[in-house]
């Protein structure tokens, strides 16, 4: 399982060797899942983004939170904060502003605005629940760190005194959904990633092989005990594994 921003790309730029890494891996016969915590955009812009960095990638081989939100969701009634292009990839879900079943919150960005957090706060207050499509606090821009959904989740749970359902990375449930689609056992699956939160310790968690990469998010004050194996970037990952 690779982790795409920050990991294979940080903004619109390759890590350098990612794409031949990757081109090697494939040759190898490797199974590969792209497993991200991106939810500013839908699989399909995911892997045209991809593709368009020059990576040779398959929309299926890709799996966001929102992947696993229109099966947790289903039909049921949501309050959407998140960029309207991520609905198509939650086509059963029923938009709703109106006592709805749950609010959704995934990263807008400066969409965060008072008047949507205020409403997503009104409709929790009125019973709804709430779904975080991922937590992270932070990731890694072209202009450098800035803040990911983690705080603005995290503020809607201290105001209506509920706690979030997250269902992307660390959650084992989420990796998981990717191993059924591998078809593999966690011991047989290594997570790879610049979030030793989200990418490491999640996979770790859930008994996959977690390795930190040295790129994106990653700061000299990770703790890189905490990995199976940390290497410099996704560049190292055939030779460090033997091919």
């Amino acid at each position: 399982m690779l982790d795409l921003d920050g990991t294979l790309y940080v903004g619109a730029e390759p890590v350098p060797g990612a794409r031949e890494a990757v081109t090697e891996l494939k040759a190898a016969g490797l199974v590969l899942r792209y497993v991200t915590n991106t939810t500013r955009k839908p699989r399909r812009a995911v892997a045209e983004n991809m593709r368009d960095l020059g990576f040779e990638v398959d929309g299926a081989e890709i799996l966001t939170p929102a992947t696993a939100a229109a099966d947790f969701i289903g039909a049921r009634s949501c309050l959407p904060l998140v960029d309207d292009s991520l609905l198509e990839d939650l086509p059963d879900m029923t938009t709703s502003s109106d006592c709805p079943d749950y609010v959704l919150i995934g990263d807008l960005g400066e969409g965060f605005t008072y008047a949507r957090l205020d409403a997503a706060f009104r409709c929790l207050m009125e019973g709804a629940e709430l779904i975080a499509l991922q937590k992270n606090r932070y990731w890694r821009t072209g202009t450098g760190l800035s803040l990911d959904a983690g705080p603005f989740v995290a503020a809607l749970e201290y105001a209506s005194g509920k706690r979030a359902t997250v269902l992307g990375k660390p959650q084992a449930e989420f990796f998981r959904l990717a191993l059924e689609d591998m078809n593999l056992q966690a011991a047989e699956v290594a997570m790879v990633g610049d979030d030793p939160e989200s990418d490491v310790a999640g996979a770790k968690m859930a008994g996959l092989w977690g390795v930190q990469v040295r790129t994106g998010k990653w700061t000299p004050d990770v703790e890189a005990g905490r990995a199976d194996l940390t290497l410099d970037s996704v560049a190292e990952l055939p030779a460090a594994i033997g091919l």
